[in-house]
């Protein structure tokens, strides 16, 4: 059988992030990884979710209806908080407005299938998520710079993503200035933006800012007249293995992203948002405290040994939060060809050229420090900065 003859188009541009590759390397004996986007394991609520798995399963009731099929918006319960968590954040909205994804991921994909046809243009900062142009791939849309927004000329997009919170893969973060006028561009251009709010919760310094969706809510009066579509996650601050996230929107883009989802996978599994509602109701506001101080500290660590040993000639991100610091090499320097020095010498990082929709960009890299002990860290920065200056020389 010729399966590639087989496959569609669609299904010829469907392509793998190249970032779960080099999750396998984190499990290996001597490796320094700081290629996986990933939080400390060690840091997950694991008691409290193994309590909330028992008390339902426990409880015939609750475990029938845990073990059966669902609705595709999701549980009732877990939609009632996150609906709170998010007017908590300047967001007014009701669960009608909410629909629970498998993950957020899920979120970005079926937003793409809703809104995209072949070859509409949608908008992204370069570098970008490497997950969402593997959520477009499909689509095959073209690309064009989220800085088409500002400028006058129409610039035929359909739509947008941002990351405004400690961005991946960079870890950079707008200002208030620029979300209003990321907004105001948007408007401009009448194009919906999608809100990727995967590490908001991770902030390590200054003051929190509103989302794109709470400020269009506040410039509009309701959600109902806003152009975004917010992507949530469990992952980043409870665990990632129950994938689960969410999407918020105005009612009539949640009723047929919950359509799509439904065709799809009919629902996110019961059991995990059961789950979910009972531990996110009782998670101390202490636990993301926690998980902000620890990661903050191994961010510090990161900086300062970049500082410490990095050769002249390499810059890098200093962000407030996230898991992310991004960093460009001298011209040249192929971050692709220094990885398999680097794995050589037991260090992993992600080569940076797979984040950019067009390529072609090789000097620089993704760093990520939540995995790691601040005692890695500085391990690792020291040995990974030698083989950069030995490049070099």
């Amino acid at each position: 059988m010729d399966w590639e003859g087989r496959f569609s188009p669609y299904g010829m541009r469907a392509g793998g992030a190249e970032t779960r590759a080099f999750l396998r390397l984190v499990a290996q004996p001597g490796i320094v990884s700081f290629a996986g986007g990933i939080p400390d394991a060690r840091m997950f609520p694991s008691a409290l979710i193994a309590d909330a798995h028992r008390q339902i399963l426990e409880d015939p009731k609750r475990a029938a209806a845990a073990l059966q099929y669902s609705q595709s918006e999701g549980y009732a319960p877990l939609r009632e908080w996150i609906a709170g968590y998010m007017r908590n954040k300047g967001v007014a909205c009701g669960i009608g407005n909410i629909l629970i994804t498998n993950g957020s991921q899920q979120g970005l994909y079926i937003a793409g299938r809703l809104l995209l046809g072949e070859g509409d243009i949608v908008l992204t900062e370069r570098p970008t998520y490497l997950g969402l142009l593997h959520a477009f791939a499909g689509n095959n849309p073209n690309y064009g710079p989220l800085a088409a927004l500002a400028e006058p000329a129409p610039c035929g997009a359909k739509l947008a993503y941002a990351m405004p919170d400690f961005a991946n893969p960079t870890g950079n973060s707008f200002s208030l200035a620029e979300r209003h006028a990321v907004l105001a561009g948007a408007q401009a251009h009448d194009v919906v933006l999608l809100e990727d709010a995967a590490y908001t919760d991770l902030r390590y310094s200054g003051a929190p800012l509103p989302s794109l969706l709470a400020l269009d809510i506040q410039n509009t009066g309701r959600i109902e007249k806003s152009c975004v579509i917010y992507c949530g996650t469990f992952s980043k601050t409870v665990i990632p293995g129950l994938r689960a996230g969410w999407v918020v929107a105005a009612s009539p883009v949640i009723q047929k992203m919950g359509l799509l989802k439904q065709a799809s996978d009919f629902h996110t599994a019961a059991l995990t948002q059961m789950v979910l509602a009972d531990v996110a109701a009782r998670l101390p506001q202490s636990h993301v405290a926690m998980l902000c101080e620890t990661y903050g500290a191994r961010l510090t660590t990161m900086l300062d040994a970049l500082g410490a040993h990095m050769p002249a000639g390499v810059s890098w991100t200093k962000p407030d939060g996230g898991m992310f610091v991004w960093a460009t090499l001298p011209d040249c320097v192929d971050a692709g060809a220094l990885l398999k020095d680097a794995i050589a010498e037991g260090i992993a990082f992600v080569p940076g050229e797979s984040f950019f929709p067009d390529k072609g960009i090789k000097n620089v890299m993704r760093l990520n420090f939540t995995a790691c002990e601040p005692a890695t860290i500085r391990d690792g920065i020291a040995r990974l900065s030698g083989l950069i200056a030995k490049t070099l020389t």
